[in-house]
């Protein structure tokens, strides 16, 4: 394994799930409890907006990572998550079908309540990342 793809592996983030959200199977990002109620705390009964990029980093050896960067429009909020797509493909596969993921805490009750709902603008941004990581996640030598 070299130095790069250690160093990405060990940055993944572990909290990464779907869960039934009225009928759906929705992505999820579980951050610690504290972070999540401080986040909540900061933005709590205001109109903001949420730009959601994905950055897909890729070895052309069928590792794939995709840096999920939050930028809330309120409360000076940047949240960056590092998800290795290999190991979560359900979560962009799921992703690029409902357009929305959730933000949770790990004492959430997910689909039922405090779960915070991030609705993507644009959601052909989202069939892109999926195209370009089912297609990072064949090693060049097989295609």
């Amino acid at each position: 394994m070299s130095d790069e793809l250690k160093k990405l592996t060990e940055q993944a983030h572990d909290g990464i799930t779907t869960f039934d959200f009225d009928g759906n199977k929705t992505p999820c990002i579980i951050i610690e409890e504290k972070k999540y109620d401080d986040m909540l705390a900061k933005i709590a009964g205001q109109s903001l907006s949420i730009n959601t990029d994905l950055n897909i980093l890729q070895d052309g050896l069928g590792n794939v990572f995709v840096e999920v960067v939050l930028t809330f429009s309120k409360g000076n909020i940047v949240e960056t998550f590092m998800i290795n797509a290999k190991t979560h493909l359900d979560f962009f596969e799921t992703l690029a079908k409902t357009s929305m993921f959730a933000l949770s805490s790990p004492k959430s009750n997910y689909g039922k309540d405090n779960v915070f709902m991030i609705q993507l603008p644009r959601p052909e941004k989202a069939q892109d990342a999926l195209e370009i990581i089912n297609n990072a996640l064949i090693p060049k030598n097989q295609k």
